[in-house]
């Protein structure tokens, strides 16, 4: 079933998410806070997804995008989009030729748009990490038993560990049926926009629970970061990737991935806190996403 998505207050500024049932359709905006994009003619254009600060990211974009275009020869500009499901639609329409992502939407773009997964993030010497549910330490809730009635915030309906991995917790500790309404166990369910947006809900007692990455407690300040842990972890999940769009220039494609991969290099490590501070790339290989097209075809998002 496709998530009933319900908005947090306005005093944390989030945008609703817009997802159309159906085949999987997507309906979404996208907002250009990076650079104004090129046209695909004049070089390449990336997408990033606001898991971050968006305001943090404008910064990060002028530095990647300044570095890849060294490295590559062409122009680069960016911009951040609203959600996931935007970046999708911006490499549908070819208004982004490369997007970051998480595995979730991946899967979803390589079905709706043809979209091609190239690499793929490491993290603590590793491509892959888990979904974990944060709540804070005061609340008195110790398992996720606790959480009937209660409330939690996601980071974004078409998120792998903002959303399905650690919805599936609960379906395997068979406190809901996969694919059911996760409002039939919770009392209220939010899609906050981002990991760094859901954490500050729950760390703030705006909500009673957040689902995220296992990194995402660290987008919260020090002193937040002792107030709160995990009670909860999903299976593993694979890292978040970097997709190209159908019929991006081959010879192009190519420089970018020797761009990226560059990042790696001692002398280049820095630059990795602009593109979500992994430990670095490696090429994708994408036989690893297929439990997560099992996923999403259990809950909808694929036919």
């Amino acid at each position: 079933m496709m998530p009933q998505c319900t908005d947090l207050p306005s005093r944390f500024g989030l945008n609703r998410r817009q997802i159309l049932a159906g085949g999987g359709a997507l309906a979404a905006s996208y907002i250009g806070l990076g650079s104004k994009p090129l046209k695909a003619s004049e070089g390449l254009v990336l997408a990033f997804i606001p898991q971050e600060n968006p305001e943090k990211l404008l910064g990060d974009i002028e530095v990647i995008s300044a570095f890849i275009s060294r490295e590559t020869g062409v122009p680069v500009s960016g911009f951040v989009t609203s959600d996931h499901a935007a970046a999708v639609e911006a490499l549908r329409n070819g208004d982004a030729d490369i997007s970051f992502m998480g595995a979730l939407p991946f899967v979803i773009a390589e079905r709706e748009v043809g979209a091609e997964v190239i690499l793929s993030e490491v993290y603590r010497g590793k491509p892959v990490y888990t979904g974990r549910l944060f709540v804070r330490r005061d609340s008195g809730i110790a398992r996720i038993e606790d959480l009937r009635g209660k409330s939690i915030a996601f980071a974004d309906p078409i998120s792998e560990s903002g959303y399905l991995y650690p919805l599936q917790i609960f379906v395997d500790a068979g406190l809901l049926e996969q694919g059911q309404d996760p409002k039939a166990f919770f009392g209220e369910v939010y899609f906050a926009g981002g990991y760094q947006q859901a954490m500050q809900a729950m760390a703030t007692g705006l909500v009673d629970a957040a689902g995220a990455s296992q990194y995402a407690e660290l987008l919260l300040g020090a002193e937040q970061q002792t107030q709160i842990h995990w009670i909860g972890e999903s299976e593993l999940i694979p890292s978040h990737v970097v997709i190209a769009r159908m019929g991006l220039d081959m010879s192009l494609k190519a420089k970018f991935v020797a761009a990226m991969l560059k990042l790696n290099e001692p002398a280049n490590k820095s630059l990795l806190t602009h593109v979500y501070s992994p430990d670095g790339y490696v090429e994708a290989d994408s036989s690893m996403f297929e439990g997560v097209r099992e996923l999403a075809r259990a809950y909808g998002y694929l036919r």
